[in-house]
């Protein structure tokens, strides 16, 4: 397996790998990383799909894309993706998926279209005073010592950033800039969190600086990502003959390891199938990708009345890969990321407005109707004096195809469930869906003497509670994920957020799950073509440029020294392509 750029193999058809036939590939979960494995193995591998199977513990699949409508609740969505131009593996993929809305057309084709006639932005980013503009004004507000610092981790090597948390590298001149707040609400990072997953995200979205405060750089697609890129992969994957086994745990892995030879074989899987203990032999021949660890698992719904339930028992797919772990070193490090619930849990909610009262509100903030079925929020609104650190959002409608047409579905998270509310005095853990919507309404402005009947008659909500979602974000090494493919290993691949690309990617991102079972496909089958390498920003000087002048609030650079010192420099960046990038980019001023 290999990285390429480029549209050259990026338009090639691979040839079919030998010995493809005689294999047959057996899936741990049924999230967009395996889903994206079953298809790169028929597309590029060029596998009858009748040989492949995927397991997974719920009754529906898409992991963490998910959306449901549960009549005696509402609509519930644990959360949503913020895509962009540049995720090269998931665009390589669904460019091959039919679209279930338009006619002859990709999943992709569909995509660029909705966005490119409903291009993505937020007229308002941050609201204060319960209701008013948060007055950042699209800003970064970051001093020259807040800048050096994030130069400082830009140019600091991984290797440097390991184990180290972000307010371990960055002091309060950083942490308590418009940017950080920007970036931690739009991202989940908590100032606990690993300062070298916060240098990955640099790096990565170096491109995304300029579209940070207004969300002019990202793209969401038409409804929930469940209907909008689940359910269109799944459908052609049953259509190319994949078995789906629903209702299926698995509960260890058996390997065959020879350390003499640096050689390892996945031998037996074990399954729990409808409470039934069964095992299936695994041959050379038989290619076993395994989806290691979960963001959502155990998340537990409340409902309107009722508050979600925080899950610290059992974790299968959490044990499962620490029963795998232990065999070998090279298999990870689960308890790194899983161990440590109050650091990694969050709660969000699903609110749905059922009558034009809350709309209004919404519509105040956003700028924009709710009921246009265009772009309303743009991503999230964040409450900057929320106890929760609270933030909503409002996508398309409806979200969901099966809404009302006179329903608005709102997604509302807090970052810190444990503090208490401005307005209902308990913690967002301990609250129900109406509580919930109590709070989130003060903080809209609706009158206090309001608030009580329009949450119990305008809305209904349902809380989730999920105590790993931000455990990928945890201080670590590099070597506390498993490789994809580990050194030695001949029939078996780690899959999606847990797992370690090569590359210098980085986690929770459809991207993300999307580039780890391309490799693993990829490499197991021998594929010829390349695997697309990250778009590759942050070695392009333009995009440095802009970012930085992004960061400066459009600041031209001040040239120390005296008059002699900025004649000298002036006169060295003077007609030279240098000079030109600078000027175009604005960061200096020559005239």
């Amino acid at each position: 397996m290999r990285y390429t750029s480029g549209n050259y193999e990026a338009f090639a058809r691979p040839r079919k790998p030998q010995g493809v036939d005689s294999k047959r590939a057996w899936f741990v979960g049924s999230g967009l990383a395996a889903l994206a494995g079953a298809a790169f193995l028929i597309r590029d591998g060029q596998m009858d799909g009748s040989k492949i199977t995927i397991f997974e513990q719920q009754g529906i699949p898409g992991g963490a894309l998910d959306g449901l409508d549960i009549p005696e609740k509402g609509f519930v969505i644990r959360g949503g993706r913020e895509m962009e131009s540049n995720f090269e593996c998931l665009w390589d993929l669904f460019r091959s998926i039919p679209s279930l809305e338009e006619e002859n057309a990709s999943v992709l084709d569909e995509f660029f279209w909705l966005n490119r006639d409903d291009p993505n932005s937020t007229l308002r980013r941050t609201t204060k005073n319960q209701g008013e503009d948060g007055g950042t004004d699209f800003k970064f507000g970051l001093s020259q010592k807040a800048q050096q610092e994030i130069s400082n981790i830009f140019m600091a090597l991984p290797e440097e950033m390991e184990d180290k948390r972000i307010d371990e590298v960055f002091t309060s001149a950083f942490l308590d800039s418009n940017f950080w707040l920007y970036w931690r609400t739009m991202f989940a990072f908590e100032e606990w969190h690993s300062a070298l997953e916060m240098k990955l995200y640099l790096h990565r979205f170096i491109h995304q600086i300029q579209g940070l405060p207004d969300f002019s750089t990202l793209k969401f697609t038409r409804f929930i990502q469940y209907e909008s890129l689940v359910l269109p992969l799944v459908t052609w994957l049953i259509e190319q003959g994949v078995k789906f086994q629903y209702s299926t745990v698995i509960s260890d892995v058996d390997f065959k390891i020879e350390a003499d030879e640096n050689r390892k074989q996945a031998s037996r899987i074990h399954l729990v199938e409808a409470g039934e203990t069964k095992h299936i032999d695994l041959t050379e021949d038989d290619l076993l990708f395994m989806t290691i660890g979960s963001l959502t698992e155990n998340s537990d719904d409340g409902d309107h009345k009722t508050p979600a339930k925080l899950k610290t028992g059992p974790a299968p797919a959490w044990d499962l890969w620490r029963k795998i772990a232990a065999k070998d070193p090279a298999f990870g490090k689960p308890d790194v990321f899983g161990r440590d619930i109050p650091k990694t849990k969050w709660e969000s909610a699903t609110v749905t407005t059922l009558d034009k009262r809350i709309p209004e509100y919404i519509q105040k903030i956003s700028k924009r109707d709710p009921f246009s079925g265009k772009v309303v929020t743009g991503g999230i609104v964040t409450v900057m004096d929320s106890s929760w650190l609270m933030s909503w959002t409002v996508n398309r409608q409806p979200h969901f195809k099966k809404q009302p047409d006179d329903q608005i579905v709102v997604w509302v998270y807090g970052l810190f469930p444990e503090a208490i509310g401005d307005y209902v005095k308990k913690s967002m853990q301990d609250c129900t869906g109406e509580e919930i919507t109590q709070e989130w309404l003060y903080h809209l402005g609706v009158p206090q003497d309001q608030i009580a009947d329009m949450a119990a008659t305008g809305a209904k909500t349902v809380p989730v509670m999920m105590p790993y979602v931000t455990a990928f974000f945890m201080p670590r090494k590099h070597s506390d994920r498993p490789a994809v493919v580990p050194e030695g290993a001949t029939n078996f691949a780690f899959i999606g957020q847990f797992a370690q690309s090569q590359e210098r990617d980085c986690i929770f991102t459809t991207e993300y799950s999307v580039r780890t079972p391309m490799e693993a496909v990829y490499t197991l089958l021998g594929v010829e073509r390349g695997v697309p390498e990250v778009f590759n920003s942050t070695y392009d000087v333009r995009a440095l440029f802009k970012a930085v002048n992004k960061m400066r609030d459009g600041e031209d650079f001040k040239i120390p020294g005296g008059p002699l010192a900025r004649k000298f420099a002036h006169h060295h960046i003077e007609n030279n392509v240098v000079g030109q990038l600078l000027e175009d980019y604005g960061l200096v001023d020559r005239g």
